[in-house]
């Protein structure tokens, strides 16, 4: 029994100095063959496909490649018996982000109901898409929503950000604007609006491209607008 332990060990041991070597092989030959393109890789794993290596790059980006790193997939392995994009669900669970790390004093809540499902949303003051959202999101009830202002489509978006943020009742000032097309005050001189800097970065760190974008309680992000009852599907899902 001990051998059988002692052979299994070695096995194990030389599989994992395998993949190492691999991966390291891997690793120099992309970093030769295209040293702008990607520049900094996380990992490389195998695919589900035989002969065929994942490639994680920038954080959350992937390409494929052989052993040798001779040709590169940029594409999407789809299992075609369980008709799932396997390559979608690998970008979204590496996507995820931990909610409760957020800096959430940089953002504002908008509480409905009894507030018992949580859903954050980065939203710019002047995306169309964000505004069809917003009215979908007024008939969901029993949620709190976190709102970080996220301007990132001119300076325009920056200076409405810095009027809500500077508002009395930032969640009534942004329902006013997004919702009733009426404007808040202008900010108050001294206002401290470094808020608006922070969420820029972070949504940029985070990979957030487009607004808006929502966050559930389990990490899944969605780009773009949804309608009621994807809202209201998701956030279940996000409490299972």
């Amino acid at each position: 029994m001990q051998l059988l332990k002692t052979a299994l060990a070695l096995a194990a041991l030389t599989l994992t100095l395998s993949a190492s070597a691999q991966e390291a092989a891997i690793r120099k030959n992309l970093a030769e063959r295209f040293p702008q393109q990607l520049m900094q890789i996380n990992e490389v794993t195998k695919s589900p496909i035989a002969g065929l290596y994942e490639v994680r790059y920038n954080d959350s980006e992937i390409v494929y490649t052989d052993a040798d790193a001779n040709y590169l997939v940029n594409g999407h392995i789809i299992d075609a018996k369980q008709r799932r994009d396997l390559t979608d669900e690998r970008i979204e669970k590496l996507s995820a982000v931990d909610t409760k790390s957020l800096p959430y004093k940089d953002a504002f809540t908008i509480v409905r109901g009894d507030g018992s499902r949580k859903l954050v949303v980065f939203e710019d003051p002047n995306c169309g898409y964000c505004k069809r959202f917003e009215a979908d999101l007024q008939k969901v009830n029993n949620v709190t929503i976190h709102m970080f202002l996220y301007p990132i489509l001119g300076k325009d978006s920056v200076d409405k950000s810095k009027n809500i943020w500077c508002a009395k009742d930032k969640g009534k000032a942004w329902q006013d604007w997004m919702l009733r097309d009426t404007p808040a005050s202008t900010a108050a001189a001294g206002c401290d609006t470094s808020a608006l800097t922070r969420n820029v970065e972070l949504g940029r760190k985070s990979k957030i491209t487009g607004t808006p974008t929502l966050f559930f309680e389990n990490g899944s992000r969605v780009p773009g607008a949804i309608n009621t009852a994807q809202i209201e599907k998701l956030l279940t899902e996000a409490k299972q």
